[in-house]
């Protein structure tokens, strides 16, 4: 197979400050950029990252480069945990992020699905769902 890895993915958000102040609280790197007049910002982790359509951005009839149908909240992300499950349920109770599910065992997608991990779920400001999957 070619595809060695994943760079990155787009989503359209409703509440821009409410979302950069969450991932910045999750600790990712924020950025701000503009191409053809349209506003985007990213959020980036390690080597990935996500990319924030504007509302102006998304709601525009000269941006076509989305899903058609893609709305504010259409995201479902899993984020691996690289410390403790205690850590992560710490982290949240410090930060004040409400924990919708979990901890509850689930199968990611480490050796093709066979590994089981422990997750947690929250959303964050646009109610996009995000898991933190922590691993044995």
């Amino acid at each position: 197979m070619s595809i060695s890895g994943f760079d990155h993915v787009a989503i359209p958000v409703e509440n821009v400050d409410a979302m950069l102040s969450f991932y910045r609280q999750l600790g990712f790197a924020v950025k701000r950029f503009e191409e053809d007049g349209l506003l985007f910002y990213s959020v980036h982790f390690g080597d990935h990252r996500f990319n924030f359509h504007d509302p102006r951005t998304w709601q525009s009839k000269s941006f076509s480069l989305r899903g058609p149908r893609a709305l504010p909240g259409c995201g479902d992300f899993c984020f691996v945990w690289d410390e403790s499950l205690e850590s992560l349920l710490e982290f949240l109770r410090r930060s004040k992020m409400e924990v919708e599910l979990g901890p509850v065992e689930m199968t990611g997608g480490r050796q093709q699905g066979k590994l089981k991990g422990r997750s947690v779920y929250i959303r964050d400001p646009d109610s996009n769902l995000l898991e933190f999957i922590v691993y044995p």
